[in-house]
């Protein structure tokens, strides 16, 4: 039979492991400036709900822009982003991972390409690789991102890279290294987000220019999420297999993904880098290697 002194004891240790196992759990972290800084127009970035949130703004005076505090070396990364409303043709709003590097750039962009009125949004994606980026593909969103919030998310890891939205992965590339193929692993990323007028080729190829009188573009972003092996760090995170990005469950798409995927592809794909030959007449040998 347990005395209450033995009681209280076993309270004292289970809740002692509960507290050691909480905190080291990555978690969302409560407020906008926790993980983030601003780097470009403070003035044109807003915090709502006591910071848990952001409002950014584009005007005619200027965009605006933030990144994480730390860079991560593998991982994910997530945020839920509403997107500018009605007409926002001209305008780009960006989130993506970017090793900061000037020659041999690493970067995994989601990039949000404005659109007229009652016209699908379009999200571009692209990889940069030991400097070599020019892997651009896009797709129309089947629902309208500014009526909702929606997650964008990037999984790297050591086998691939997945871009997903809302739990469907619209982008996958693969680890093959094995066939001489580049894929960022050696530099760390910071996270990033832009909102920017780019109406030189940002709507049907620069067709359709930004309408001022619409302004101010606002975008709203939440629920910051990153998981990963920041650097500065133990030396030793971006190695270890027992990281949950890099287990079993995580290191290709899942049946349902798999399903998913195939249906985007068909679709909504609506440009593809790799059967433009027109840019490239010699298929890049990463679009020939296994999906």
């Amino acid at each position: 039979m347990l005395t209450i002194a033995s009681s209280s004891n076993a309270f004292i240790l289970i809740l002692s492991c509960f507290l050691a196992i909480s905190l080291s759990v990555s978690g969302r972290p409560a407020t906008f400036l926790e993980d983030f800084r601003v780097t470009w127009s403070e003035s044109h970035i807003r915090q709502i709900d006591a910071g848990r949130a952001i409002q950014l703004v584009l005007d005619q005076n200027s965009g605006c822009g933030f990144a994480s505090k730390n860079k991560y070396l593998f991982g994910r990364v997530s945020m839920k982003i509403k997107l500018i409303p009605g007409d926002s043709a001209g305008t780009v709003t960006a989130f993506y991972m970017n090793s900061d590097t000037d020659t041999v750039r690493d970067e995994l962009d989601f990039e949000f390409l404005g659109n007229r009125t009652g016209q699908p949004y379009t999200v571009q994606t692209n990889i940069y690789a030991h400097g070599k980026g020019d892997r651009e593909q896009r797709v129309n969103l089947w629902f309208d991102p500014a009526a909702d919030f929606h997650t964008y998310k990037i999984m790297w890891n050591h086998h691939h890279i997945v871009f997903y939205v809302d739990d469907v992965p619209i982008r996958v590339y693969k680890n093959n290294e094995a066939k001489n193929i580049p894929y960022p692993k050696m530099q760390p990323m910071g996270v990033y987000s832009t909102l920017w007028e780019a109406d030189d080729w940002a709507t049907r190829g620069g067709l359709e220019k930004i309408d001022w009188s619409k302004a101010p573009f606002l975008a709203y972003y939440k629920d910051f999420d990153i998981e990963g092996c920041p650097v500065p760090g133990p030396a030793n995170c971006a190695t270890n297999s027992g990281n949950w990005w890099e287990g079993t469950a995580y290191q290709a798409l899942n049946p349902l993904e798999a399903r998913r995927y195939r249906w985007v592809r068909m679709n909504h794909l609506i440009y593809d880098y790799c059967t433009d030959k027109s840019r490239y007449p010699v298929t890049p040998p990463e679009c020939m290697a296994s999906v």
